[in-house]
């Protein structure tokens, strides 16, 4: 498939199981940085928009600095605000167009009509989303309650992905138990919608 990507020898083939499975409709992966958990989730949610799958990839992270040290006020509008944020998004969609001229023009006809978005968190309450693929970067600075409001978006058709590493937690009011990523996990555990995938190594 034009989206299907090779880590090395050690592809987490259970980890794409679950992305590309339309009976799940609610996935968490954890791991540490590099083990590839956006770069999967990208690609997944890109091969399935090309499948029409999904009508749309939406890509979203909570904007806090490394150790909460934030540079100040940024200028712009959203898009410009959230860019520094979403520079691992943008870093993942390189390496996937690097693969073949197809993957680069795909992505750039997305990206021009709409159809792969970056969006902002702070919008997201009463949004109604149908048939997307959403992925949250970074899902360990979200608190149990952000995680509940981003779920409740999810309408017909709508796949959400949370990606996180509960040991890299910037926000100073969580710890690895109380973040929202934990709070997922343990709240769906053995539900047949949910599927939790822990990647063990680094590939990057």
């Amino acid at each position: 498939e034009i989206y299907t990507l090779s880590l090395h020898d050690a592809l987490p083939i259970f980890a794409l199981d679950v992305l590309l499975d339309p009976t799940i409709s609610l996935v968490a992966i954890e791991a540490k940085a590099g083990a590839g958990k956006t770069i999967l989730s990208l690609a997944s949610g890109l091969e399935q928009l090309k499948n029409k799958k999904y009508e749309k990839v939406f890509f979203t992270r909570q904007t806090i600095s490394m150790g909460n040290r934030e540079i100040g006020y940024l200028k712009g509008g959203v898009d410009e605000k959230l860019g520094p944020f979403m520079m691992g998004m943008s870093d993942n969609l390189d390496v996937i167009s690097s693969i073949n001229a197809s993957n680069k023009e795909k992505i750039a006809t997305y990206q021009k009509d709409q159809l792969l978005l970056v969006e902002p968190l702070s919008f997201i309450r009463g949004r109604s989303l149908n048939k997307v693929f959403f992925i949250i970067d970074e899902a360990q600075n979200l608190t149990p309650h952000e995680v509940k409001t981003i779920t409740t978006r999810a309408g017909e058709g709508t796949k959400i992905v949370f990606l996180g590493d509960t040991h890299q937690i910037d926000d100073p009011y969580l710890d690895q138990r109380s973040n929202g990523l934990s709070y997922l996990i343990q709240k769906f555990k053995g539900q047949s919608c949910f599927s939790y995938i822990h990647l063990v190594k680094n590939e990057r």
